[in-house]
């Protein structure tokens, strides 16, 4: 690779030398990430993973993709980058845990104008950051420079993560039944979904990000830039001692879109209003945009970022177990016989 370079690469907007320099600086954070079944560093053409499939009689792979979306904006106002990774692997895992599934491994995918190498780093440290939380390696990734097609100074972000889980401990929602309860935890703010609203209801520059809100404790664009929480260490300590039948992860759509996901047709989920712990940012949210109350559950996660479905008789120690693992757990509502979906009452 040292002798790879290309004047005429360079002049059309492409600086192949800078992509290098960025391997090099990422390494460290990479290296963090790496568990025993990484047989590959980065470099290669592919990363190569070695299962462990002990205990597991018949494996299956869960695999999960997504972006940051919008939420990237304000990484780039803040001129703040080592953040916006941790959503990237949040998204991704904490998808394939609501099959029981366990990531193995995850692999980013970064576009940008212009390649500046401590700037990919920088975003690559939080790629590795998230990766340690989910306990998978980073095994791989591609950063592609696109000049003309992107401004210089912003890059957009996507990965993908592989989980494994034994096919007879996949979880199976048909199990649920009327009077199973809810269990609602707690997330970190506004993870990464609803930003076009978000920056619909604040005029999203320097000035408004730097600005101090007693209630949030903090200043907007801190609050903002938050990572998702990823729960995965969580959610697989608590399948180890409590039988969990449904996991939900409220991303965008709120209440409303993903409670479903995990219910059979003839239950809805009757969520007690007065229960959900809604954190400062979303009264903010609400109060600044005049945003009805409905827009706000079928949006955000209002401060639950996971829920969790189990036997009434369960849900002490499914608590217990949460609280054991560092989350902030209680009970959201429960099932009810209806094709209503969601009901907030």
């Amino acid at each position: 690779m040292n002798n790879s370079f290309s004047e005429s690469y360079k002049k059309a907007g492409v600086d192949v030398t800078a992509g290098y320099k960025s391997v090099e600086l990422m390494k460290a954070h990479i290296a963090k990430t790496m568990t025993a079944g990484a047989l590959s560093g980065i470099g290669g053409f592919g990363g190569l993973y070695e299962l462990d499939l002990t205990g597991i009689s018949k494996p299956v792979l869960v695999s999960g993709t997504d972006g940051v979306g919008t939420k990237i904006k304000i990484a780039f106002i803040m001129d703040k980058h080592n953040t916006v990774g941790i959503d990237c692997v949040a998204m991704c895992v904490n998808d394939i845990i609501c099959c029981g599934a366990k990531p193995q491994f995850f692999l980013d995918y970064i576009a940008c104008g212009k390649n500046v190498p401590e700037k990919i780093a920088d975003i690559v440290s939080g790629v590795a950051e998230g990766c340690v939380q989910a306990g998978c390696a980073l095994i791989g990734g591609e950063t592609a420079e696109h000049p003309g097609l992107m401004p210089e100074d912003e890059y957009d972000l996507a990965g993908f993560s592989v989980g494994v889980v034994d096919k007879d401990k996949i979880l199976q929602p048909d199990t649920q039944k009327a009077g199973d309860v809810l269990i609602a935890i707690k997330s970190s703010g506004v993870h990464s979904n609803g930003f076009s609203l978000v920056r619909n209801v604040f005029t999203v520059n320097e000035q408004n990000l730097a600005r101090h809100f007693s209630d949030l404790g903090t200043t907007l664009g801190e609050c903002l830039l938050t990572p998702t929480r990823i729960y995965v260490k969580a959610i697989m300590n608590l399948i180890d001692k409590v039988q969990v039948k449904a996991v939900s992860h409220i991303t965008g759509g709120g209440f409303y879109e993903n409670i479903p996901r995990s219910l059979p047709k003839n239950l809805s989920a009757k969520i007690e209003r007065n229960a959900v712990q809604v954190l400062p940012i979303f009264d903010l949210i609400a109060r600044t945009g005049n945003i009805p109350e409905r827009d706000m559950f079928n949006t955000f996660n209002m401060g639950v970022g996971m829920i969790v479905a189990v036997d009434k008789n369960d849900a002490d120690k499914a608590i217990s177990a949460l609280t054991e693992a560092g989350e902030q757990a209680y009970v959201l509502g429960e099932l009810v016989e209806s094709e209503e979906g969601v009901i907030i009452c």
